[in-house]
């Protein structure tokens, strides 16, 4: 049986890939390798470092980051069958934590 926080890992950074793909693929191999070489954190990591993730993304791009996190986020939700509902108060980490959340819910009732 796989572990559910790995499957979760494994959807969010397929998510981040899909969302950064809006840059072209330079832009997404430009980023990943800004991450490492600037924030010291690789690709397999971020979902274990979300805020690092958002703070490099907000140094690149300013206030474009907003539209990157949105997309992601929006991946995410599809990725693990739930429905994506964009609210006013909440940030990125805001939408992963109730994404692994809603989740794991899902996965102990299945």
């Amino acid at each position: 049986m796989r572990e559910k926080g790995k499957d979760f890992e494994k959807f969010f950074i397929e998510a981040i890939d899909e969302g950064l793909k809006s840059l072209g693929e330079g832009g997404r191999q430009m980023v990943f390798f800004h991450l490492e070489n600037s924030y010291s954190i690789k690709k397999r990591d971020i979902p274990k470092k979300p805020e690092v993730f958002v703070a490099a993304l907000e140094k690149i791009f300013g206030e474009g980051a907003l539209i990157l996190e949105k997309l992601i986020a929006e991946s995410l939700y599809s990725k693990l069958g739930l429905d994506y509902e964009e609210k006013d108060d909440y940030t990125f980490r805001n939408y992963v934590e109730e994404a692994r959340k809603r989740a794991e819910e899902v996965g102990r009732h299945a």
